[in-house]
């Protein structure tokens, strides 16, 4: 991966930071997107600090115009983009009886059609360089989980996008990988979205006992090195 231009959404915070961090220090260049300009502007000098070309976007991946403007920003930057990592995701804690279907478009539009419009926008610099589609889905994405209406149903049509593109490209030389980590330490549970979609605030769940960012990160490098469909992070 060394001097492969490598595009994460949502690289701020959680996986997404220590994704930006694992191809960094391999000698990828980074152009990190999110919503909070502070979280990425300090993402981006820790980057730096450890001598990673990195840049980041104030970008929301339900905008398909900031998608573009991401595309265009890391040509502008870097000359292509030869790995698109779709990490910006949100997770929803409620019973469907009980939540407001807004919250379920919502989920849909950050974990779904973010993806979408990333993938369009990035897809014809990616395939000049034959390079990789990433997708960070979840287990969630092949069993329904109670209380996970939304989040299950984006990751399962995520799951979908992914197999029907990656069999699309067949002939290309492009790879898409479909990540499903288990049950990771990281912010998006303490976002999740509960039932008026206000945020949880805390994580029901022990997180000193799930598999770290860091761990999870090196995970998707290796599997994206070797090209690989799907990579399964949990015997759960």
């Amino acid at each position: 991966m060394k001097d492969k231009v490598v595009v994460i959404t949502g690289g701020s915070s959680g996986i997404g930071k220590a994704l930006a961090f694992e191809f960094g220090i391999r000698g990828s260049k980074i152009l990190i997107t999110g919503r909070n300009e502070e979280e990425l502007a300090g993402t981006v000098l820790a980057l730096r600090a450890k001598g990673v070309s990195a840049h980041s976007l104030r970008a929301d991946v339900t905008r398909p115009e900031d998608n573009r403007r991401m595309a265009e920003e890391a040509v502008r930057l870097y000359g292509g983009i030869d790995v698109l990592i779709n990490n910006a995701g949100i997770s929803m804690r409620a019973i469907f009886e009980e939540v407001d279907p807004e919250v379920i478009r919502k989920v849909m539009d950050i974990n779904f059609f973010g993806v979408i419009y990333a993938t369009k926008y990035c897809l014809p610099e990616i395939m000049k360089h034959r390079g990789s589609v990433v997708g960070i889905s979840s287990i969630a994405g092949f069993r329904g989980l109670p209380a996970r209406t939304g989040y299950s149903a984006s990751k399962f049509a995520l799951n979908g996008f992914l197999e029907s593109l990656r069999t699309e490209l067949l002939h290309t030389g492009v790879h898409v990988l479909t990540a499903c980590p288990g049950f990771t330490a990281s912010n998006i549970r303490k976002r999740s979205l509960t039932l008026d979609g206000t945020s949880q605030g805390e994580s029901p769940r022990k997180e000193e006992k799930m598999m770290t960012a860091e761990e999870c990160a090196a995970h998707i490098y290796r599997a994206t090195v070797k090209r690989k469909r799907t990579l399964v992070l949990t015997l759960q």
